[in-house]
């Protein structure tokens, strides 16, 4: 089985320790660098991680239904489930699912959001002209930005693509040389100007602190 974050692949770190239950995280593929990172910095191996393929983001109404698949397959064999996903562009579908199906999910509208904290996100009121990228956006830029948008074979769309767009920001998760350059070529790409932001793990670390320390 593959391990890139954009298959689904589970990980599974030995027995449960001192008794206490294993918890599955229910995540999207880009999220995986990132809770791998805080599973290890931490010690978290009572978590398991299951990812469905990051690809999904580019049909957000394929995600409730993926996720439900996959508590279904695994809720039989964990003390707890938890979904790491944010609304992600599924209009509150995902939430009212999750609720449904008893299971507890991040909170924010996506990944931005909760990368940088939520409340600090929705205290930005100027930034409806900024395009985001994260570490893992930034990675894949062809494979999820510029190919998905056409402006491989079409580069003349990109005006009209971002035309509106003032700025790229990006989001660090970490403190990258390589990944702040080829981010800045990112926005020379797309003809807007460059923001460099460190987040670092944002209210993910904190959901994630919330959900290890439950009994």
């Amino acid at each position: 089985m593959s391990n890139s974050p954009s298959d689904e692949v589970l990980t599974r770190d030995g027995l449960s320790p001192q008794g206490t239950g294993r918890i599955l995280l229910i995540a999207c593929g880009a999220l995986a660098h990132e809770i791998l990172a805080l599973k290890r910095r931490n010690g978290w191996d009572h978590m398991d991680l299951q990812c469905l393929p990051a690809k999904l983001h580019l049909y957000p109404d394929r995600i409730t239904e993926e996720v439900e698949k996959a508590v279904a397959r695994h809720r039989d064999d964990y003390a707890r489930l938890f979904v790491v996903y944010a609304d992600c562009g599924t209009g509150g579908q995902l939430q009212a699912r999750c609720a449904e199906l008893g299971v507890e999910m991040v909170a924010g509208p996506h990944c931005y959001s909760f990368f940088e904290g939520n409340d600090r996100f929705a205290a930005h009121d100027d930034e409806i002209t900024a395009f985001y990228l994260t570490d893992f956006l930034v990675r894949q830029f062809d494979a999820f930005v510029w190919k998905p948008m056409g402006l491989d074979k079409h580069p003349e769309l990109r005006d009209m693509i971002f035309g509106n767009y003032t700025k790229l920001v990006y989001q660090a998760q970490t403190d990258d040389p390589e990944l702040r350059a080829r981010a800045e070529t990112c926005a020379a790409r797309l003809g807007l100007a460059y923001e460099y932001r460190f987040t670092g793990y944002g209210d993910l670390r904190t959901a994630l602190e919330e959900q290890a320390a439950k009994p």
